[in-house]
């Protein structure tokens, strides 16, 4: 078994990647699959809303604090240190896993020298967790980033609809030139009906990736955001819950990635 396993998740806004993020890390941690990270790669995403956790501070927050006064570092203390004290101050820890939000991207100026300490660091607390599970942008460049360029399993996920699936197929396009070694890969069709229409299928072919999980409507979802409650309390009745656990335990388990 690898040291970690590296779960990652792309996709165009709205399609419900993060909620299926989120039931990823509710499957892994009540069956034990544990120490767990939750990355929350893309600046436009509320994975910690969907865990029940309130974020205070980014990594980009971080960067641009630094950026902005780099001299601003107490003294007796060298800047690689500072960094890293606040690094693990960004840390939300709970009692099943722990939460990194990354938040914006580096406005203008050289964050190099930065981002060379943040990333020598973020790679060192990721090798703590065995397992790691990253909610990307679209673009997924924190994702080339922050993964040493190995991904186990990378899940595109699409609503049931063909400008979601164009999305994937865009995300699908850039993987070689973000030099990432992705060891296999899937996709999940959330909001989806019993049966799929043939020129969803056809587009999907066009592709060239596989349908691995299938994530049908759930009301349930919509009534826990709503009330802003955390998807790890999801029953196991749900349907959305049900639909991650087979996906999970038939293409991850079974392939042995984790």
């Amino acid at each position: 078994m690898k040291k970690n396993t590296i779960i990652a998740f792309a996709g165009k806004g709205g399609v419900g990647k993060t909620t299926v993020a989120a039931l990823v890390i509710k499957y892994l941690v009540e069956h034990g699959r544990k120490p767990v990270l939750a990355v929350d790669a893309d600046p436009n995403s509320n994975l910690g809303e969907t865990l029940g956790l309130t974020v205070d501070t980014t990594i980009g927050e971080i960067r641009e604090t630094y950026m902005r006064d780099p001299q601003g570092v107490p003294s007796g203390m060298d800047k690689v240190n500072y960094l890293e004290l606040l690094v693990e101050q960004a840390l939300i820890e709970t009692r099943d896993f722990d939460l990194l939000v990354m938040g914006r991207q580096e406005g203008q100026g050289c964050y190099c020298m930065v981002n060379n300490i943040l990333n020598s660091f973020t790679d060192r607390l990721i090798s703590s967790y065995q397992y790691m599970v990253v909610d990307n942008e679209a673009g997924m460049e924190h994702l080339s980033r922050r993964t040493s360029g190995r991904v186990d399993m990378l899940f595109l996920v699409t609503d049931y609809s063909l400008r979601g699936l164009r999305a994937v197929k865009r995300i699908h396009s850039m993987l070689d030139s973000l030099h990432l070694q992705v060891e296999d890969l899937g996709l999940i069709v959330t909001r989806c009906p019993a049966m799929l229409s043939k020129v969803f299928l056809d587009e999907v072919a066009e592709i060239g990736v596989r349908i691995v999980g299938q994530i049908p409507d759930d009301s349930m979802l919509l009534d826990f955001d709503m009330e802003r409650k955390s998807l790890l309390d999801l029953p196991a009745d749900s349907p959305a819950v049900s639909a991650v656990e087979e996906t999970v335990e038939n293409y991850v388990f079974e392939k042995q990635v984790i």
